[in-house]
């Protein structure tokens, strides 16, 4: 027998046995909302996006680092949806996420994937997260300063409820399909925030700033995630309201701010330093000490990748291929961190530099000029002699990538 389907009228399946003797009318029953499949696939995008903005520019940006202000009303739906559409207590949140920052990748990180493993991240981050914001002690000491008015103690402290109205909400509205779309609305926030950003932020991915944790930018192009997927800038600033630090990558979050400001709805309080240069700048003074010790993190980046990292590469056809081992450790001391190494890995550093003097004075150059640009008890007069004296004996190596880093550093100024 043959059998044919199609859809009716007034969210009906209609079945055919056989056209001309037998048809029958299934009813799917539809809300106030009926759409096209493609309607609800829209649907879902567009609430979930919404809910990954809320998160970054309420829960990251304006309460847990103070990178921007919001107008209270915009705050305010920003703190709603998110209860309504995932259950978010903003104290839990800002102070799970303080801590992560105070112990990235260390023991005591709530949520790494060096701590955690990343097939456990991936798999249950939400869960992990869900554990470290029910500890009372960390909600007590990392979530200061978050809302604290009558709504928040005796509406939106009860996550399930905001989940559950959601439910209801999505049923009145579509009807059966409505159970697809809070599905897939409770599934979406938890993978992409939990699991992704928490995860893969810190396990894959390119790195602007070498920093003393694993952190990373997962695509230069901010959309998904409304920003979040540039990891390693946020760690690198953690204060700037502006997630994107390279010409060619792109915060969707930051241009939601930018409306929002245009709108009066929100201001600005803090961005990354810019390293400005003055090519007519010769001389080292306190104005550079001052330029250099704010722009450090870019500063020691591009020394380990445009003095050490050049230099490894032209040394690598006089090394001896024979000692893999040594190729390798000079090899892992350019890719990772050179200069945050701790006591154990530094002695292995320098065993594989023995022989070699161009990487090793280098190395050694690159170890003072990080004690100083993180110096911060001591005045900037007091530094400019210790800095005139680096860039002296940079100058005198006869190291070519290390004289074209070493001229460009009287032209950084802050003023």
């Amino acid at each position: 027998m043959k059998f044919e389907a199609g859809w009716g009228r007034k969210g009906t399946i209609i079945c055919y046995a056989d056209t001309s003797t037998y048809s029958k009318e299934i009813h799917v029953p539809y809300g106030l909302v009926q759409l096209p499949w493609w309607g609800y696939v829209l649907v879902v995008l567009a609430t979930t996006h919404f809910t990954l903005v809320a998160t970054t520019l309420y829960l990251h940006r304006n309460q847990t680092h103070r990178a921007i202000d919001l107008h209270p009303a915009v705050a305010h739906v920003f703190r709603f949806w998110l209860w309504l559409t995932c259950g978010v207590v903003t104290r839990e949140w800002v102070a799970v996420h303080r801590k992560h920052h105070l112990y990235a990748d260390l023991p005591g990180d709530p949520h790494s994937p060096m701590v955690h493993g990343i097939r456990r991240m991936l798999r249950y981050g939400y869960n992990i997260y869900c554990t470290a914001a029910s500890d009372r002690e960390t909600v007590q000491t990392f979530g200061q300063g978050t809302p604290d008015d009558w709504l928040e103690r005796h509406v939106y402290t009860y996550n399930n409820a905001g989940v559950r109205l959601l439910l209801v909400i999505d049923l009145i509205l579509f009807g059966v399909p409505g159970l697809s779309v809070w599905a897939v609305q409770q599934l979406w926030i938890p993978f992409f925030a939990a699991s992704i950003i928490n995860g893969v932020g810190h396990y894959w991915g390119y790195r602007n700033y070498d920093l003393p944790n694993t952190s990373t930018n997962i695509i230069p192009w901010g959309i998904l995630i409304a920003g979040e997927e540039l990891h390693n800038n946020h760690h690198a600033f953690p204060t700037s309201a502006r997630f994107s630090c390279r010409p060619w990558e792109f915060d969707i979050g930051w241009l939601y701010l930018r409306l929002l400001t245009a709108l009066g709805l929100a201001r600005v309080i803090r961005l990354a330093p810019v390293p400005r240069r003055r090519s007519d700048k010769l001389d080292i003074d306190s104005d550079t000490v001052r330029a250099v010790i704010v722009n450090r993190l870019q500063i020691m980046t591009d020394y380990a990748r445009s003095v050490l990292g050049k230099t490894y590469r032209a040394e690598l056809t006089h090394l001896n291929t024979a000692d893999t081992d040594t190729l390798h450790a000079i090899g892992d001391l350019v890719r990772r961190d050179p200069f945050r190494a701790d006591p154990e890995a530094r002695i292995r550093m320098n065993r594989a530099l023995t022989g070699n003097t161009p990487l090793k004075k280098i190395y050694d150059l690159g170890l003072r000029l990080m004690a100083l640009v993180h110096e911060q008890n001591t005045p900037h007069d007091a530094l400019v002699e210790p800095l005139r004296l680096w860039h002296t004996e940079a100058m005198s190596t006869g190291i070519p990538a290390l004289q074209d880093f070493a001229r460009i550093l009287p032209q950084y100024c802050h003023t």
